[in-house]
């Protein structure tokens, strides 16, 4: 830090660090407002995250119980996949990042120390193009709700300054989803928010009926649904989907 900096703070003057909490809740706010249909707010808000740092694209997915996630928003198609593969093949850094409450970085998923950790994932996610990711837990009170996701198409970690802006993303995309709300909303649950859980009751429903067709338990019937969609190219909500319209009977 230059000493301006530092003598403006010791003056009165604001902090560095709540400066820049600032302008990543001020950014993320006015993508929200700019958003018009509170239906685009989560996308908007994706699309905040990946303008504040240096990655290519983002997505937030949220916790809907054991085992069961969705993704929330994402700011391109190649972020959305790489949130739906790590669901499916239950392996990657957001799914370690649920189950440890700290941030994880891949900074280079075609290395040998990423590719060790999470083979099925790593492989997979450098066909769809992403070269390292980043994964921040979202909650409160070290209880995660969620996931914030960041995949660039190159490797590399990031830098420190990068990598504060990504902690005060973290805490600010936390905010977003605890506390804003559509305008005229107020007390009411946005809608953003129920249009996820949507996606969550299909797989839930859909475990279980496999849990009475297969005589399985929750987590062998999500186990079944994952590697059939993971199988034949399809996400697990899309399985999930399958499974409730008749069109696929697990075996």
């Amino acid at each position: 830090m230059q000493s301006g900096q530092s003598q403006q703070s010791a003056g009165g003057g604001v902090p560095p660090e709540a400066e820049g909490r600032s302008r990543v809740g001020a950014a993320l706010a006015a993508a929200a407002r700019g958003a018009g249909d509170p239906r685009r707010v989560p996308v908007a808000l994706c699309t905040a995250c990946v303008r504040l740092l240096p990655v290519t694209g983002a997505s937030v997915s949220l916790s809907g119980g054991r085992g069961i996630r969705v993704t929330w928003c994402a700011s391109d198609r190649v972020a959305a996949r790489l949130a739906e593969l790590q669901y499916t093949v239950g392996e990657g850094p957001c799914q370690t990042a649920l189950d440890e409450g700290a941030p994880v970085f891949a900074a280079d998923l075609a290395g040998r120390r990423d590719t060790c950790r999470w083979p099925i994932f790593a492989h997979e996610a450098v066909g769809l193009g992403a070269a390292a990711v980043f994964s921040l837990p979202l909650g409160v009170t070290g209880t995660a709700i969620g996931t914030l996701d960041l995949y660039r198409d190159r490797p590399g970690g990031l830098s420190e300054p990068d990598l504060r802006t990504a902690l005060r993303v973290q805490d600010a995309m936390t905010d977003a989803l605890t506390n804003l709300r559509p305008r005229g909303e107020e007390g009411e649950t946005a809608s953003w928010v129920c249009a996820s859980q949507a996606d969550h009751t299909d797989v839930q429903q859909a475990v279980g009926m496999v849990m009475v067709q297969l005589d399985l338990d929750p987590e062998q019937a999500l186990d079944r649904i994952r590697a059939r969609a993971f199988a034949e190219g399809r996400t697990v909500s899309q399985a999930a989907r399958r499974v409730l319209a008749r069109g696929l009977r697990l075996q």
